[in-house]
């Protein structure tokens, strides 16, 4: 066993991670090691990406996913496992077309001035030089994905799944074109998916519009004097123009002798019904709804139950089209204005109110989305959904946290078909060909020579392009290779687990789930996990306009990339939010250095441990050796073996449950506190006695692979640090990354000695707490008696009084049959061991009361205006809340620093001078 490297150098006195980072993800990737191999007879572990947008970079959200995957794929590699995480990126049609857009805007240029071939070229050249920046930080945060196996959605071998699939859709009479209500970007000129389309809430006007009841002796266009009204509340009256029925309640009394009445259209004196319908609810403004079955989704269901005609008053660039009658022409928002007037004008408008409520706003151009009647292509979800329904239901996949599968049914229950064309230039081309002979729709997977009806050879492609998700659902299998019946499909579909963001579970997990069960035969994942969402310290959603945002490669270059992986695993528990802030990043550096520092001890005496290890020693052996050469072991070495045992466990359940949180709080506990606070402790001087030099000591085996266990453990959390100290220290293989995950031994385990060192941890930390309260200077050495009743104590204490000396800085330890009734003595009790620290000549007990005294009536002096203050009900009221909690605050820490020193002031006064 030797270090891999002679060229490692000396070992700097700190961590930095600027001097090791790049060189290992440079060196994993060059060697090869997270390459799946398809003729490997390990069972498989695969993960795909959730593929990011070829035009992002990295933020939080996706640090927080990636190091969840790099976590679990690190450990299934290590447990033996073929891993296959496999990368890639997401062409984002909508996303990336506007990247470039903007381009030639900035050039004087659009899109049409290219033409679309063009265009096209321009996009691909952008993706090529620009667009894999997300990727390359991948790397950087260590993501052991196998690169080799790198996709893109719009790359050659996925944009012949997308064709095969939509075809056989189509084929099965699950694709159609249609006229239908979807969501229409007025600026992008294009629909949108539901993803697309972020709910904002508004601050607008509830206007309340009265609508005459049509007399039989009235004629249009006018109203005979003396017509009845109602009144309708609308908070968007330019769409008033298109309205096609008003609506009430069936069970509604105030409107059931209307039921049926027609009403004059204001404006434009168009004759519409008054219908009943139970979408309508009663509670909202007058009851009464205006339906205008083209401009919003609700009426359109509403439309289509009452076969209501579907006027278009609004164009796709957002103007008034000549439906809309004198108001033609005119942007949309102008004639909200224009219409308001009007009615008033003509006492049609009887009040307008604050109103707030929520308008869709297009993802990407943050415009107001318009709902729009148009024909576009569709895929019929029911069937897909049934069977995808039942894959959760009888536990081929389940989600992690499990309520989340309750908001997977929710939506697949009311599942509506799936709008899939875009109009726009970047994507995957919609395979359909429209003959200019006999306009029949020609849909085929490669481009057709002649029109299949007519024969006729002039056919025109249609120009839209297919929602980005359409070719996102096939991710999982469209990847390996499918339509082709490759290697990679057979050996690694379907996966494992999927690491996703909630918000997208229907948008992509549920679309994944359909078309695997479609097209595979099976589940594409076994198990879904929902990752928390990262917010700022307060627990405020990060957004650039409040200021908030944490950018995760200034704070990787900040910290380190493994101390921000450990602070978001640390605080990763399922089903809760992450309150990011950089204290707790510095608090994992610390960690990381804590780790640094403890290994740089092993390595400073390397040269006399591996002088003192055992004939044949080497870390796969060493359980064995440990366990048949039990007696040889102190009880602190059987102790930290048991512990290192415990921990391994706890450890491994925890990933199996995706309990992230409580796998890092494991890791933390034991390598800062067991392995380096005690028990490096403990066998430090053994160390370092270069007197036994040359002379086998299982103690100095057990210091070695301990520590190797321990960097094992962490290294799926922590890889950088890990493999830079694993090179360093003594070792077989090439890389920690493909050395053996630390499994349960049980041959290690020993509950009844653990519990005897921590009896002896505890009378160590409470001397040193007595020495603290009584303020003995830390260089001073004192006596300490001990006493218990318990033979087993009694022998633990005998076998460690060195340790004790040594830790507590006793220049004498004592085991007494017990502890007497001196007053000028300070005791306490450690897991039934009595604790007696004479104190004579050891403190000044006058100077020491006195000096206890000032500080407790200086720190009531300091609390006294603090008091005042926050009994202040002016100061409550009008002080802001940061202020008064920061008061608050320091009045607890004063409070609870007033009762430690007067608790020692009656400890000392207890005791006679």
């Amino acid at each position: 066993m030797k270090p891999l490297s002679e060229n490692l150098g000396e070992v700097p006195k700190s961590y930095d991670p600027k001097l090791v980072e790049d060189h290992w993800w440079m060196f994993w990737e060059k060697e090869r090691f997270f390459v799946a191999d398809v003729r490997s007879e390990k069972p498989s572990f695969v993960i795909v990406i959730p593929p990011p947008n070829v035009t992002g970079s990295l933020h939080m959200g996706h640090m927080l996913v990636y190091t969840l995957h790099d976590i679990v794929v690190r450990w299934k590699r290590m447990l033996g496992f073929n891993t296959l995480w496999l990368p890639g990126t997401d062409h984002a049609g909508i996303a990336t077309q506007n990247v470039v857009e903007r381009q030639l805007a900035a050039e004087g240029k659009t899109r049409h001035d290219l033409g679309r071939e063009a265009f096209e070229k321009r996009v691909w050249a952008w993706k090529e030089q620009s667009g894999n920046i997300i990727l390359r930080q991948l790397r950087r945060l260590g993501g052991s994905c196998d690169w080799t196996r790198e996709r893109f959605t719009l790359d050659e071998g996925l944009s012949r799944a997308v064709r095969e699939v939509f075809v056989r859709l189509y084929e099965e009479g699950l694709i159609y074109r249609g006229k239908r209500l979807i969501n229409w970007c007025v600026r992008c000129g294009t629909a949108l998916s539901d993803l697309e389309v972020k709910a904002q809430l508004v601050q607008g006007e509830l206007s309340y519009i009265r609508y005459p009841i049509k007399s039989d002796s009235a004629s249009l266009p006018g109203v005979a004097p003396g017509s009845e009204f109602i009144a309708v509340a609308t908070t968007r009256p330019e769409t008033m123009l298109g309205d096609a029925a008003v609506a009430a309640n069936p069970k509604d009394e105030r409107y059931q002798h209307l039921v049926g009445k027609t009403l004059v259209l204001p404006l434009l004196n168009r004759e519409i019904p008054l219908i009943a319908d139970d979408f309508v609810d009663p509670e909202f403004g007058t009851g009464l709804v205006k339906v205008t079955p083209a401009h919003d989704p609700n009426d359109f269901e509403i439309g289509l139950r009452h076969g209501l005609e579907m006027l278009t008053v609004i164009d796709e660039s957002g103007r008034m089209t000549q439906a809309a009658g004198r108001f033609q022409g005119m942007d949309r928002f102008q004639c909200r204005r224009e219409v308001l007037k009007a009615l008033a004008e003509q006492n049609l408008l009887e009040k307008t109110v604050g109103f707030a409520h929520n308008v869709g706003h297009c993802d990407r151009c943050r415009t107001v989305v318009e709902p729009a009647l148009s024909t576009q292509w569709f895929v019929k979800t029911k069937p897909l959904a049934e069977p995808a329904i039942q894959a959760v239901e009888d536990g081929r996949i389940r989600f992690v946290p499990d309520n989340w599968s309750k908001t997977y049914f929710e939506w697949m229950r009311n599942i509506k078909d799936w709008c899939i064309s875009r109009q726009l230039w970047w994507g995957h081309r919609i395979p359909a060909w429209y003959c200019e002979n006999c306009g029949e729709i020609n849909v085929a997977r490669e481009t057709p020579a002649r029109c299949h009806s007519c024969g006729h050879t002039k056919l025109r492609q249609d120009t839209d392009v297919l929602d980005t998700w359409f070719s996102a659902a096939l991710w999982p299998f469209s990847t390996l290779g499918w339509p082709d019946e490759t290697e990679d499909l057979k050996k690694f579909y379907p996966t494992s687990l999927l690491i996703t963001a909630f918000d997208i579970i229907f948008f992509w997990v549920a679309r994944m789930i359909m078309a695997g069960l479609r097209f595979m035969g099976d589940v594409p994942f076994r198990t879904v996990y929902i990752h928390s969402l990262v917010r700022d310290a307060e627990g405020q959603k990060m957004s650039k306009s409040k200021g908030n945002v944490i950018d995760p490669l200034e704070v990787m270059e900040q910290y380190g990339t493994d101390a921000v992986r450990f602070t978001l695993a640390i605080m990763a528990a399922p089903g809760t939010d992450i309150s990011l802030s950089h204290d707790k990043m510095l608090s994992y550096r610390a960690f990381a250095n804590k780790v640094w520092n403890a290994a740089r001890f092993i390595l400073l005496n390397l040269e006399s441990l591996q002088s003192r290890l055992s004939p044949g020693f080497s870390i796969a052996s060493a359980p064995a050796a440990f366990a048949e050469r039990r007696s040889e072991l102190s009880s602190i070495d059987r102790w930290i073996l048991s512990r290192l045992n415990s921990t391994v466990n706890h450890i491994n359940q925890a990933l199996e449950d995706f309990r992230f949180h409580e796998a890092s709080h494991e890791l933390y506990h034991f390598f800062w506190h067991e392995l380096c606070d005690w028990y490096i402790e403990f066998v430090k001087s053994k160390v370092t006695d270069r007197s036994q030099d040359g002379k086998p000591d299982l103690s100095c085996d057990l210091l070695i692979f301990v520590f190797d266990q321990a960097l094992r453990l962490l290294h799926p959390f922590m890889p950088f640090i890990t493999e830079e100290l694993w090179q360093r220290l003594p070792h077989d293989g090439r890389s920690l990354a493909i050395q053996e995950f630390p499994r349960d031994r049980r041959e290690l385990a020993d509950v009844a000695t653990e519990k005897q060192v921590e009896a002896l941890i505890d009378v160590i930390v409470k001397i040193r707490d007595l020495r603290q309260k009584m303020n003995v200077e830390p260089s001073r050495r004192i006596q300490a008696n001990l006493a218990s009743a318990d033979p087993a104590l009694r022998s633990l204490l005998a076998e460690a009084l060195p340790y004790i000396q040594n830790l507590a800085r006793c220049e004498q330890v004592r085991i007494v049959p017990s502890i007497g009734q001196d007053n000028h003595s300070s005791r306490s009790v450690a897991s039934g061991i009595e604790i007696e620290l004479p104190l004579a000549g050891m403190i000044d007990l006058n100077s020491e009361r006195a000096r206890l005294q000032h500080e407790i009536d200086k720190i009531q002096k300091d609390m006294s205006p603090i008091r005042e203050k926050l009994s202040n009900q002016e100061f409550l009221k009008n002080a802001p809340e940061k202020v008064v909690k920061l008061n608050q605050s320091r009045l607890v820490e004063f409070q609870e620093k007033l009762g430690k020193l007067q608790e020692n002031l009656k400890r000392l006064s207890e005791l006679r001078a």
